[in-house]
């Protein structure tokens, strides 16, 4: 009986063979990713599987942002976590302080063996995900900035030169002015109210966002978002919610619909939009630099980023950590990191990656898609525009929110707003301090 079992094996080719018994390594990455990004994620996934025969990664989508975060955070209690989670630029600080639950990617590179040159990534990106003497704790994959998007043919309807310039927050004013007396019934929407009217804000005057450097000095921080410089803008932004000129939609990006459909007229979002929007609209568009308050402070000194990085978590086998290894080293390729860039205007996290997008003619063939590089690289960053890292950042974002809610409503002044969303946030930062001395 044995050796008719084993002649049979033999016969229909599903021998025992070494490489045949030997199952492929499973990796588990979870990610915030739906519709055309989370189409783009899953074909870097199957190509990385196609490429090798050792492992095989499970790509896995989570939520947003904040529900992909906490369910990395309640798998790990639960001791069934993913090898991979991608976590936005906000849970950073969070992270850093989950001793215990990660194990930092310059290890996992080191220990796996896989391609890893720290230096290749840009400086404005790397320097966000590593620690103070430079050793990279997660892999940057998804990191974006704000630019201004611009409905060519609403301006044409509303009798507004789309070619106007838009540089400043004072022309943009104006312009703002003339498309609402042209008969635009949406022309200002924006995406991601916080990180671009309060935190891009901040670094691209030059003026704090928080104390100790925005957070990267020391967890005894507090905010400063309630200065002159913020005030100002969110006062003029108010106005233009009262006079129907700027259209609140949502906390998040729920002002993309609005303007990938042609509703409205100029859209402040990540550089990231351009997947959807170049996916989706059936107008012409083109993309510009965040505006800026000309005269205000240092201004334009450069954005910050926003996005995502990849962080490993602890709990799983050597092997897998090999995996890993290998996986980060694919995504952080020059031939996949161009084309992701390409793709989904997210910023080419390395330089190599830039500048064979730059040599392909890409940029020349879809002009303004080099605009969130130029903005992010022209000038070194600051103390107070190198990112912001503070703790809690997810719920301080949401007092924020509230706040900013509350003056487009014209329930409270710019002032009032900022002076309790500071008052606010700085309760969660102390209590963040005390958990984590």
């Amino acid at each position: 009986m044995k050796k008719s079992i084993i002649t049979t094996l033999l016969a229909t080719g599903t021998v025992l063979s070494p490489l045949a018994a030997q199952a492929q390594t499973e990796i588990q990455f979870w990610h915030a990713f739906t519709g055309r990004l989370g189409e783009l994620v899953a074909a870097q996934v199957e190509e990385f599987n196609a490429s090798q025969d050792a492992y095989t990664v499970v790509q896995s989508h989570k939520g947003n942002y904040s529900e992909t975060l906490n369910a990395g955070i309640a798998a790990f209690r639960a001791g069934e976590q993913p090898h991979i989670l991608m976590v936005f630029e906000v849970g950073t600080a969070t992270m850093m302080a989950a001793e215990g639950a990660t194990r930092p990617v310059y290890e996992v590179m080191e220990q796996s063996g896989a391609t890893f040159d720290p230096d290749a990534y840009i400086g404005a990106v790397k320097g966000y995900y590593t620690t103070t003497d430079g050793q990279m704790l997660s892999l940057p994959f998804n990191s974006s900035t704000p630019v201004l998007w611009v409905n060519r043919d609403a301006f044409e309807a509303a009798g507004v030169d789309p070619d106007t310039d838009l540089s400043t927050w004072q022309k943009v004013g104006e312009t703002l002015d003339a498309l609402k007396a042209g008969g635009e019934d949406c022309p200002l929407v924006t995406a991601w109210q916080s990180w671009i009217h309060l935190e891009n804000l901040s670094a691209y005057h030059d003026v704090p966002f928080a104390s100790q450097e925005n957070g990267f000095a020391g967890l005894d921080t507090e905010l400063m978002l309630n200065g002159e410089t913020q005030v100002a803008h969110l006062e003029a932004m108010g106005e233009w919610a009262k006079d129907g000129k700027f259209i609140y939609t949502g906390r998040r990006n729920e002002g993309g619909a609005n303007f990938r459909s042609g509703e409205c007229a100029l859209f402040t979002e990540s550089s990231a939009g351009y997947a959807g929007i170049k996916a989706e609209a059936e107008f012409d568009f083109d993309v510009r630099p965040l505006p800026y308050w000309e005269g205000v402070d240092n201004a334009p000194q450069n954005t910050i980023i926003g996005g995502a990085s990849l962080w490993v978590l602890e709990g799983h086998e050597a092997e897998e950590y090999k995996g890993v290894g290998e996986f980060l080293a694919y995504l952080s390729s020059t031939d996949v990191q161009a084309q992701w860039h390409q793709d989904t205007g997210y910023l080419p996290i390395t330089a190599a990656a830039g500048e064979a997008t730059r040599e392909s003619g890409f940029y020349e063939e879809n002009p303004g898609t080099d605009i969130a590089v130029i903005q992010m690289t022209t000038n070194e960053p600051t103390a107070n525009s190198k990112g912001i890292r503070l703790g809690s950042f997810d719920q301080i974002r949401g007092i924020i929110d509230e706040e900013l809610e509350a003056i487009w409503a014209g329930d409270k002044t710019a002032q009032e707003a900022m002076d309790s969303a500071k008052e606010r946030g700085d309760a969660l930062l102390r209590r963040f301090e005390s958990a984590n001395r």
